[in-house]
């Protein structure tokens, strides 16, 4: 389904998941969690987790979302099964069926922390990065997979789909994600098992991509057009995306909202890609593949130091600041969509220190009206997308600012808002209007639930004060 059907959604539709709530907050709130006997899959470390944070949450409104929203990606989108002894987990987005790499690797991100207590829990999210590594091997330029060949509503894009494939919009992002998944995986379990010769070939493909996408010599092998009324699901420049120099940084035709860019040179993208090229390899060097690891840290350095001369500019108000976008010709773009990778998000993908000065420049602009995306109203202020139209605030982007700041009132002040804003649902959904929280959209966003319940469980983990008391 078009995410574009969920624009302007009634928060009366309901998320219709249910499960008792225990404790002294069942009177006071519906029960929404899907019931038991209705999971996808159930995590005793999870459950535990769950029960362990709610009693330390003063505010009995913020229990009942944690306990709603940090299970919803198992309780509702994944799919575990074995292939061959091995695990193979598909994750859909939520209301739309089919797998993003980036959604899929976020929504089970939160999990990693528990699965020392979990071999089942293990085994899903290994079985996410074999699935990850297949869908790289079908189509690196593709952003969402289907569980074998489907029937995609953009198939008749102009652009070379394959009956896999829900979608094919190219965004660096997609290809950084599943190595931030590995590594994580890695880091978390010891286990180097994942990482077979199929592994070893999605990141030969991952930098061949990147490469031809730095378009040095020629424009590279993709182009994509679509026939709608809407200008970012397609691309200028007969499907190529405006001009862009070729001076080492990675073009990126789409945003990660799937909205096409304006200046190709997507720079928190770009940031997102060292960060994952020095983890691949990390863990080709870890796996015996010395060339691997150094193909990976040639490149890692080139876009590095692509980014240190292109992607700082001096801005009238806030000095030295990340621009959204660039093209190497001088042009930039001064703005931050809610979706990650963002430039909020850049110390919380481990590309920026949370602690350096451009990054605080730069986050000082995006939460401003100097941000054309960022909303203040009624309802509640933050940053919006292109994506939802104007006057839209997300709720990832909310979360995002809690999870990259070092202050206590403003963390609570993002957990406030997140309280307040959910429409009754108690859920987390993909925006909602600055004025009105009642008029949101998609209203079964597995994302944007389980990065919340990330950021209570952090905030639990690092900061328990906070959660002490009514916000």
């Amino acid at each position: 389904m078009n995410r574009r059907d969920f624009i302007q959604q009634s928060a009366l539709a309901g998320a219709g998941m249910m499960l008792p709530f225990t404790g002294k907050a069942a009177a006071a709130f519906p029960e929404v969690r899907i019931a038991a006997n209705k999971r996808n899959f159930t995590s005793k470390a999870v459950e535990a987790t769950i029960q362990r944070v709610q009693k330390m949450i003063g505010d009995e409104e913020l229990a009942w979302l944690f306990g709603n929203c940090f299970p919803n990606t198992l309780d509702t989108t994944v799919h575990y099964s074995e292939k061959g002894g091995k695990p193979d987990t598909f994750v859909i987005t939520g209301d739309i069926d089919a797998m993003w790499l980036r959604d899929s690797t976020a929504q089970v991100w939160p999990y990693l922390s528990l699965v020392k207590d979990d071999e089942p829990l293990r085994k899903l999210i290994e079985g996410v990065v074999r699935r990850q590594t297949k869908c790289i091997l079908i189509d690196p330029y593709a952003n969402a997979f289907y569980n074998g060949p489907g029937h995609s509503e953009w198939y008749s894009d102009n652009t070379k789909m394959k009956p896999e494939l829900h979608e094919r919009k190219w965004e660096i992002d997609s290809l950084c994600y599943p190595v931030r998944l590995a590594y994580g995986y890695w880091k978390t379990t010891g286990d180097t098992s994942p990482f077979d010769a199929d592994w070893k070939q999605s990141i030969r493909m991952i930098i061949q991509t990147f490469r031809e996408q730095q378009r040095k010599e020629n424009r590279g092998p993709y182009t994509f057009t679509r026939k709608t009324a809407w200008a970012t699901d397609t691309v200028p420049g007969n499907g190529y995306g405006n001009p862009t120099k070729p001076v080492g940084l990675i073009t990126s035709i789409f945003r990660p909202s799937d909205d096409a860019t304006i200046y190709p040179f997507l720079v928190p993208s770009n940031f997102f890609a060292v960060a994952i090229l020095k983890q691949a390899a990390e863990i080709s060097q870890k796996i015996g593949d010395s060339a691997l690891a150094t193909e990976c840290k040639t490149l890692a350095t080139e876009v590095e130091q692509a980014l240190k001369k292109y992607a700082i500019v001096e801005h009238p108000k806030f000095g030295k600041v990340f621009p959204f976008e660039v093209d190497g010709f001088g042009n930039a773009l001064f703005m931050d969509d809610a979706n990650v990778p963002s430039l909020l998000a850049l110390p919380y993908l481990d590309s920026v220190s949370v602690k350096d000065p451009i990054y605080q420049n730069t986050r000082k602009l995006i939460l401003s009206d100097s941000n054309p995306y960022f909303s203040k109203g009624k309802a509640g202020e933050g940053i919006g997308s292109p994506h939802t139209l104007v006057d839209s605030i997300w709720p990832i982007a909310v979360t995002m600012r809690a999870l990259t700041s070092q202050s206590d009132a403003e963390i609570r002040a993002q957990l406030k808002q997140q309280k307040m804003t959910h429409a009754g649902t108690g859920f987390m959904h993909e925006s909602f209007n600055k004025d009105d929280a009642n008029n949101f959209t998609r209203k079964w966003f597995a994302w944007s639930n389980t990065l919340f319940g990330e950021l209570v469980l952090k905030v639990a983990n690092e900061r328990p004060a906070i959660l002490k008391g009514a916000l």
